[in-house]
């Protein structure tokens, strides 16, 4: 089977790995892919936002599957379009993908439908909006209502910061975004990622982790995409796993379900484990990164049988198989992210950290310039280790990156720090 895969990013990277361990992959396209994606398949220069030119190419090389990686085309709709044409995905429809792309409409569903979230409201008009900041006081959580690359939403420690985010969202600041904005109260406790398959009907649970998303050690500086993470998440225990399940995923699938647009893909619960229980911060409609990176080299069934089986509404019975051991990923970025990146230099000796046992290493923003490896991203290597304890996989995961020789990057020093330290205190005890 041909199999076309939309992305260019860690996530895509790691995907791609996973689906070609399956027999039943004949060729493996990547539009458009990086430097690592074209160690496993083809790369094609294919715009995932011209509908049009995809659908023909699929219908062109007989593919059998596609599979959206980021969210936008998810949001925009290419699933329809695909679908329209008999094109197999993985991901879902356009009315599906407002979990993700509207936070108001994924808020509104939560209130009718009884899933545990923090109290909100949402606002169209900038003034609307200060006067229930300064009504509510801080700590308080400004959202953008719609896409914005990972980084709408301010967890503001006062008024002012608050201020400052409604005025900017309103202003334009996140582009498409702008319009509408959602206002949260601040829960407390820990975070933490939880992931299911969907096939319209019912969810699969995959896997959990926890993401590292402040650019700097011990949580510090601005929010990034993503400076590591590690799965599974030691603090989503197995009750914890089947309260998210009955309380939050699949009240939200039967809501979907029951207003005739059903949700097949990957579901990403974003949560927040307070001492009342976990609650939803916000849902994705596809794979977190650097979560994936974390999560797929610890399956042990078939990616593309799995994808499959969702895109036909027909997942298996049986729960998904994957490794025990912890998978722990640490992002390599380009100095200055997450402002505007350095780019364009040269990274070396990547083949060393692969040679380590139990180390991979995933491309995100890289380029080929004959055969020197260069940086044209902000977050542009993942380097991935599996181990019997988070405190080995970390162990791993450093070595890895320290054999790679790159003066243009940097990498926070502490992924997996809070489990880490757990598994020292249960070891001290």
């Amino acid at each position: 089977m041909n199999v076309l895969l939309i992305g260019s990013g860690g996530r895509e990277h790691a995907i791609a790995n996973a689906l070609a361990k399956s027999p039943r992959l004949a060729q493996l396209y990547v539009a458009p892919g990086n430097a690592g994606t074209a160690e496993v398949g083809q790369n094609v220069a294919l715009d995932a936002a011209d509908h049009g030119a995809v659908v023909d190419y699929c219908i062109r090389r007989d593919i059998g599957l596609v599979v959206i990686g980021p969210e936008q085309p998810l949001v925009a709709g290419l699933v329809d379009c695909l679908e329209a044409r008999g094109v197999p995905v993985f991901g879902p429809a356009k009315a599906a993908a407002r979990l993700e792309g509207s936070k108001g409409f994924a808020k509104d569903l939560c209130r009718a439908h009884g899933v545990p979230t923090a109290a909100y409201e949402r606002f169209d008009d900038e003034d609307a909006a200060l006067r229930h900041v300064r009504a509510k006081g801080a700590p308080i959580v400004v959202k953008a209502d719609g896409l914005a690359s990972g980084k709408g939403v301010v967890v503001a420690a006062s008024v002012a910061e608050a201020e400052r985010a409604v005025k900017g969202m309103f202003g334009g600041a996140f582009g498409k975004s702008r319009g509408e904005v959602v206002i949260e109260d601040m829960l407390a406790g820990e975070e933490a990622s939880f992931f299911v398959l969907c096939d319209g009907r019912r969810a699969m649970p995959f896997a959990s982790a926890q993401d590292h998303k402040r650019v700097g050690d011990g949580d510090t500086g601005p929010n990034t995409g993503g400076m590591g993470a590690y799965s599974p998440a030691p603090a989503v225990t197995p009750e914890i796993e089947a309260q998210v399940m009955r309380q939050i995923v699949e009240p939200t699938l039967a809501a979907m379900r029951g207003s005739g647009c059903p949700f097949k893909g990957v579901l990403f619960a974003g949560l927040m484990l307070t001492s009342d229980g976990p609650k939803l911060i916000e849902f994705n409609v596809r794979f977190g990164d650097p979560e994936a990176q974390a999560m797929l080299p610890r399956l042990e069934d078939d990616l593309l049988e799995l994808m499959l089986a969702a895109a036909a509404g027909a997942l298996p019975e049986r729960p998904i198989r994957l490794s025990p051991q912890t998978a722990l990923t640490v992002v390599l970025a380009a100095q200055n992210y997450p402002g505007a990146p350095l780019t364009g230099t040269e990274i070396r000796h990547v083949e060393r950290a692969s040679a380590l046992q139990g180390v991979i290493v995933t491309h995100a923003g890289t380029r080929r310039e004959g055969a020197r490896l260069i940086a044209s991203g902000g977050r542009v290597l993942n380097v991935t280790a599996l181990a019997d304890s988070v405190s080995e996989a970390q162990r791993l995961a450093y070595r890895g990156v320290d054999a790679i020789d790159w003066p243009g990057g940097f990498c926070r020093r502490d992924i997996g720090w809070r489990a880490a330290a757990r598994e020292a205190k249960v070891a001290a005890s």
